[in-house]
């Protein structure tokens, strides 16, 4: 396709575009990742819940490019308003890259598509391991019910076939600190329990 731009979502974008950017998708396209992917970022969006970010302890993981009717520029303001949850904003490519800073980056010719702009904020969780990721899920779907909790990400992680070398061991994390047997107990349960 000439001129075609996509966007690369590898995580809560799959399921949630948002507003601006589901009514211009065209097209979805089956994919991995170009670079290795993990359970990384605390978001203070959700309440510190872990989500997917990239990382080089993690893994190429199944993804989508979301072929959209956007001008490159205009998407990358969609998608820049998406990750910040902010109307009226456009993005800029910042001067100065700190733990926090939204980046777009742009990948040429990926899978057929010529343009494929995508989300890169740096990790942000000190001493990765299963059990502090179950931790912040858990703490997350304490407060949070409206399902941007960790406990809800992980279940539409593996429902898109996201799958990173900790996911197994994060997921029998949260069920073995919660006495359950599914992440849906899981969930219910810290939905009905005392917050952190």
């Amino acid at each position: 396709m000439t001129n075609s731009i996509g966007i690369l979502a590898y995580g809560s974008l799959i399921h949630e575009p948002g507003f601006e950017i589901a009514p211009a998708i065209v097209r979805r396209i089956p994919c991995y990742t170009p670079f290795k992917v993990e359970y990384a970022r605390k978001s203070y969006r959700r309440n510190g819940a872990p989500t997917l970010v990239p990382d080089n302890r993690g893994a190429h993981v199944a993804a989508q490019i979301l072929v959209v009717d956007l001008p490159l520029c205009e998407a990358k303001d969609c998608l820049y308003r998406r990750e910040i949850r902010k109307e009226g904003v456009n993005y800029t490519p910042p001067r100065t890259i700190t733990t926090n800073t939204v980046v777009i980056k742009t990948c040429r010719k990926f899978e057929k598509i010529d343009k494929v702009i995508y989300t890169c904020i740096r990790a942000n969780i000190e001493g990765l391991t299963a059990e502090k990721l179950a931790s912040l899920a858990i703490c997350s779907a304490r407060k949070r019910t409206d399902g941007r909790d960790g406990i809800s990400y992980l279940i539409n992680a593996k429902k898109a076939g996201i799958w990173t070398p900790l996911s197994d061991a994060y997921e029998v994390e949260i069920k073995r600190m919660l006495g359950v047997a599914s992440l849906k107990e899981a969930l219910n349960l810290c939905r009905s329990g005392p917050q952190c």
